[in-house]
Order: C-alpha cells, then structure tokens, then sequence
C-alpha cells in the first residue's frame, strides 16, 4: 500500500506526488533575518503547484494533537449541542452535514452538498471595534460551547499561535514576490484568521459527484492545513490531474487562496483542491487561514503588473472579496443584509 494512504477510504486511482519541503528552522532562528534560498522556493511553489510543506515550523506536536483531540471532542457532543450554535451570517458556528456546496467554482460543477461537518471560529474583535459596534458583517463574537472546559483555552491558543507563524512568514512572502519585506506588515494589522475544525463522518456508498468537500480553492491569502490521520485531500496540479500529497506528520502544509491570487495578478496560484470521505472510519481535519485585514484596500502589486500585464482584477478590500465569496458558497446567506453597508 503506497505511503499516506489510510484504511477506509474510498477506492481511487489518484496518484501521490511529492511537494517541495520548505524549511523554516534557521529563519525562525534568526528572528527572520536568514532568508537564504526561502523566498526563491516560495516562488516556484506557488508560481506552479501553490502548495508546500513547511518543516521546523517551531509548532509543537503538543499542540497540534491537541488541537485535534478538542475538535473530536467537540463533534462528539450530541447533535442538538452543536446546532444550538448553528453558524450565524458571520460565519461563525457549526455548519450541519449538507450545508455547503461552492456554487462558483470554475473547476467543477458541484451539483450535491459537501458531506463534511464544521465548526468554526475566527478572530475576536474587541466591543470597543468600531466596525463591530456598527454590526458589520464577520466582526462579531464566536459562538463557544459550554460544556467541555478547556476546548476555548486550546482553540484560541492555537489560533493564536498559527497566526503568530504566518506573520512571521510575511518577509518570505514579500521576498518571494520581489517587494521590500516589510510590505505585507500593515495589511495584517489586525488581521482576520479563520478556523475551520471539520469532521467528515463515512460514506460507505459515495455517490456521482459527491465529496466530503468539492472542489473549491480557499479564499485568502495562506492557508496552514497540519495532516489528518485519515487519508481524502487531493490537490488539482497544473496538468488538470489530481494527486494526493504524501503523509508527512512532522511538517504542515501551506496552500495560497484566491485573494492572494487577485492580488498578485494571478501570479501566484489559488489551486484547486477536494476531500473525499472516508468509507468506514471517521476523518478530523484542522485548517486555519490567515488573512488581512479586513478594511485594506490592495491594489495589483506592483512587482506582478506592467504595461504588457495590466492589473485582471478590481481593487478591493478582503471583506469585499470574502463577502462575495461566501454568499456563492453558504446557501444561507444570499439574503443577508448588512447594516453597516447601508
């Protein structure tokens, strides 16, 4: 049986394919002053595939088996504690088994909802935040159960710390699109991180077209996706084939998402990628996304436009874009009115 592969999963001929290793161990060392080769590496992963895996990353493996251990427990709670925290127009709660289906992708015709279960949190803006007192849209408070001590503590440390790591990595990003390290720095003041805890229950029969998540590219700017247990994520490579990464515990992967993509021009890839739920046994996965803020507005970068390649896309802010994308995506939200918009 070939490396990564897990008992239970549905049968496939997907193939695995390596993913370029980046190592973070002397730049995380140096404060982020040893770039060496890293922004170079960046570069051709994203140009290409637009994801790698990135080791010596100064998470511990503490905290990621604990991160998991709470989002099992959490999905283990019964049915009725979950939906007492049904997710909510800011897109933050518990979104029930068949509630989601990416109506705008370009990569697939998803026609049947995604089998997965999610519950999910993102960044916690203060009651003295002016867009939060204005009831904006995705400013508001998460949604926490009440009966499993310590769940709370873990999440926000762990949303903490992965937020803290891809801040971190914002000089690589700048250097691996040619701009000054410190261009990235205000955007993400006050950032928006987004935090997807997933269950994909068995599908002993998967249907024609069905998926534990379709095919769909992520919205932001990168994406920190530590490895299940349980094989299902296929990744869309540039020859239109789709491959599965092979399983390497000690590393996390790093995909872009489409706002990057928008921003830099379509320089760097927002690759299409699926899960496919296991048969017989149950699959948690733990992807988190850290984004810019939510108000700045980001023109075509510089480095990735001229005369002969003018900008493809508007200028906008991510709360722009994400607003457009989650009303194609959540059924849910198609009517939502936000005041502060008015």
């Amino acid at each position: 049986m070939p490396e990564g592969i897990s008992e239970g999963i549905h049968a496939t001929t997907t193939e695995y394919r390596d993913l370029v290793r980046i190592d973070l161990g002397d730049y995380l060392a140096s404060g982020g002053s040893s770039l060496g080769t890293l922004p170079e590496q960046i570069r051709t992963a994203c140009e290409n595939v637009g994801f790698f895996f990135v080791i010596n990353h100064g998470i511990s493996e503490d905290l990621i088996g604990r991160i998991f251990a709470e989002s099992k427990r959490f999905h283990d709670l019964p049915f009725e504690d979950k939906t007492a925290l049904s997710v909510n127009q800011n897109q933050r709660g518990y979104i029930v088994p068949g509630a989601t289906k990416v109506k705008h992708s370009t990569y697939n015709k998803n026609t049947k909802f995604d089998t997965n279960a999610t519950m999910v949190f993102a960044s916690e803006y203060g009651e003295d935040n002016p867009h939060r007192r204005a009831g904006k849209r995705f400013y508001s408070e998460n949604q926490w159960p009440d009966n499993l001590p310590g769940f709370k503590k873990t999440v926000t440390e762990y949303i903490e710390t992965l937020t803290g790591l891809g801040k971190m990595m914002l000089p690589l990003w700048a250097a691996a699109l040619e701009l000054p390290s410190e261009y990235f720095g205000p955007y993400f003041e006050n950032n928006y991180t987004y935090f997807r805890m997933s269950h994909y229950p068995p599908v002993p029969e998967l249907g024609d077209n069905e998926f534990g998540l379709g095919p769909h590219a992520d919205t932001g700017f990168m994406t920190f996706l530590p490895q299940a247990s349980v094989d299902g994520l296929e990744i869309l490579d540039v020859d239109d084939k789709w491959f599965r990464p092979p399983k390497m515990n000690d590393a996390i992967l790093v995909n872009t998402g489409q706002f990057l993509e928008r921003w830099s021009n379509n320089r760097f890839r927002a690759t299409p990628h699926r899960v496919i739920p296991p048969r017989d046994v149950d699959r948690y996965s733990i992807a988190l996304f850290v984004n810019t803020a939510f108000e700045p507005t980001c023109e075509c970068l510089p480095t990735c436009t001229n005369p002969d390649n003018p900008p493809q896309y508007p200028t906008e802010s991510y709360h722009e874009f994400y607003t457009w994308y989650m009303n194609n995506t959540y059924p849910h939200y198609e009517e939502f009115h936000d005041p502060a918009n008015s």
